[in-house]
């Protein structure tokens, strides 16, 4: 499995390389019984080599993108985790509306409002990476939502000499203990409404963890009392 070299986020010298569909009813021979009580079961003909290898290359593809997305994230995960980046003055308020702005088109499509609030505030960091820290907390709180009409809340202020950005959403009741673990690698709440189309490779929120520790900051996630999550991001401020 290849894949092309690209540069990490902010950095100039560091590299990488990187069911089976039913065919027509059948009606089995009168004279041959079934070997089971036939009630409840469909007779179905063999599928065609071309429609199965069309399902292989498809399932072989899903695949290879999911250890594609798990090795670009790992190696996020030990970039951000060495803190070797450039720094830069980045207003969170627009790296929240670019990240609102790219998971609309999901929040839409599974009946979730999206609110972004706030004002501008800057702090000291890389802007791709920061932007992969919200783009997780935001498709994290809008896969692991209410089935229907829930809302997520992504919103920014200056609070003294920090910049702190919240990812509020509905969903089902968390139990406490489980919530310490949401940031650890490869864990997931089992509790959490999600599908498997976006329920990521299990790192989102440990990358969102390294990347904040990364640029001095502070990540605490305290489930809501009415069910979802609120995560709180406090990054040192700049002028």
């Amino acid at each position: 499995m290849n894949s092309p070299t690209r540069s990490t986020p902010c950095s100039d010298n560091w590299s990488r390389t990187s069911p089976s569909s039913r065919g027509s009813p059948r009606t089995p021979p009168t004279n041959c019984a079934p070997r089971w009580p036939s009630r409840g079961r469909c007779w179905t003909s063999p599928a065609s080599p071309t429609r199965n290898r069309g399902e292989l290359l498809a399932r072989l593809q899903a695949v290879n993108t999911r250890a594609i997305d798990l090795t670009e994230a790992l190696l996020l995960l030990s970039g951000s985790d060495r803190g070797n980046f450039t720094r830069e003055s980045v207003d969170l308020s627009l790296v929240a509306e670019e990240a609102a702005e790219t998971l609309l088109p999901l929040a839409e499509q599974r009946g979730i409002t999206l609110d972004v609030t706030g004002g501008a505030t800057r702090t000291s960091g890389c802007a791709e990476l920061l932007l992969r820290m919200v783009t997780n907390l935001l498709q994290n709180a809008i896969v692991h939502n209410l089935p229907a009409c829930g809302t997520v809340t992504l919103h920014t202020e200056a609070q003294g000499d920090a910049s702190v950005l919240r990812v509020e959403n509905t969903g089902r009741p968390l139990p406490p203990e489980l919530v310490p673990t949401l940031t650890e690698p490869f864990q997931r709440g089992t509790e959490r409404v999600r599908t498997d189309e976006h329920a990521g490779v299990g790192l989102g929120l440990a990358i969102v963890r390294s990347i904040v520790r990364a640029h001095d900051g502070t990540l605490d996630l305290v489930p809501r009392p009415a069910g979802g999550l609120l995560v709180t991001v406090r990054l040192p401020g700049t002028p």
